[in-house]
């Protein structure tokens, strides 16, 4: 379910067009909304169900605290965090969901070159 929602710029701190708190996606009130912002959310929703939710908070926290000391910058410590690297790389594909793989973001983890756009 896609809710239009304040709550995305307070949450994080003005930073993201949209964010998944499963079951919801949750998606800025001045945001567009596309298919490749709902295939990015709808992935995060995989990632969710099948780290059983609430692990999927905990792990993107941690590697968020650990990108951060790597990178000491905010938005390259949260373009390198795992979830989000799958996520933004398969965006534009509507088609992966159907072909994806279990814990697909476990692949994302040791990329040789960051995130950076």
């Amino acid at each position: 379910m896609i809710i239009r929602t304040g709550l995305v710029k307070i949450l994080s701190f003005g930073f993201a067009r949209g964010m998944c708190l499963y079951p919801f996606v949750l998606i800025g009130k001045e945001t567009e909304i596309t298919e490749q912002l709902i295939t990015h959310e709808r992935i995060h929703l995989k990632q969710q169900l099948e780290t059983f939710v609430l692990p999927f908070y905990l792990w993107y926290f941690l590697e968020f605290l650990i990108r951060f000391l790597q990178y000491r910058n905010f938005e390259k410590a949260y373009r390198n965090i795992s979830f989000e690297r799958e996520a933004y790389y398969f965006e534009s594909h509507q088609e992966y969901l159907t072909i994806r793989k279990k814990f697909a973001w476990t692949g994302f983890l040791n990329q040789a070159a960051p995130v950076t756009n």
